[in-house]
C-alpha cells in the first residue's frame, strides 16, 4: 500500500500504486512520471492537509483490497 521514508532532507511517503489513485487535492509531488508509484515529499516545515492525506490513504487500502 504505501511506506514512509525519512531521508538527510524530506520524509518521503510513497504509494506503491499512487498512479491508481485520485489525487484532488495534489498532494503526490513527486514521482509523476513512474508507471505505478507516486510519492509525497514533506519538507520540514511544510503544511499537512490532515484530511486529504487520510482520504489518500483509505482510498489505497480500499484499492488494495478491492485488487
Amino acid at each position: 500500500m504505501c511506506s514512509a521514508n525519512a531521508f538527510k532532507n524530506h520524509v518521503g511517503m510513497n504509494f506503491f500504486q499512487g498512479a491508481s489513485l485520485e489525487d484532488p487535492h495534489g498532494l503526490f509531488n513527486s514521482g509523476l512520471d513512474a508507471k505505478k508509484s507516486r510519492t509525497i515529499k514533506f519538507q520540514e516545515g511544510d503544511a499537512i492537509n490532515e484530511p486529504a492525506l487520510k482520504e489518500l490513504i483509505q482510498e489505497a487500502v480500499a484499492h488494495n483490497v478491492a485488487g
